[in-house]
């Protein structure tokens, strides 16, 4: 048996994932290692394949970049509508957090507030790390 995580592998890891300008977004410190099999699509690319060939107890920082992270930020997930369309019970702020409901699927996605005039809101689909290089310190502490 390999002491080194490959793809199939249920492995736990933990982790600090930071922007380039250093400020944290999210971590496991306190809490349960993240938990995911190997090459299964259930985290991003470039951490999938930073964690490919560790051993537990290994550290190791993953600088990723957009393309194996997020993606670009996608023009088609950026909606203008109308400001009179959005329920007066909504609170629009630049930054808030909306729940939307698509159109014939019924399923709700978050949006972010991006913009307000008098006359439109501007509402952005895309993941909040979209469009963004990432870096994560992260240790391997089990596999299997």
């Amino acid at each position: 048996m390999s002491n080194k995580a490959k793809k199939g592998d249920q492995v736990q890891v933990h982790y600090i994932g930071k922007l380039i300008d250093g400020s944290v977004f999210d971590s496991s410190a306190g809490q349960d290692p993240l938990a995911f099999a190997l090459g299964s699509g259930m985290v991003i690319e470039g951490f999938d394949k930073g964690v490919i060939g560790m051993k537990v107890g290994e550290k190791k920082i993953l600088e990723i970049s957009v393309d194996q992270a997020y993606g670009p930020v996608l023009a088609e997930n950026i909606l203008k509508i109308p400001r009179k369309d959005v329920p007066s019970e909504i609170p629009l702020e630049v930054g808030a957090i909306l729940n939307m409901h698509q159109d014939g699927t019924g399923q709700v996605m978050q949006v972010a507030v991006a913009e307000l005039t008098t006359e439109y809101v501007t509402l952005d689909a895309n993941h909040p790390l979209t469009g963004k290089d990432l870096i994560f310190d992260i240790e391997l502490v089990g596999i299997g």
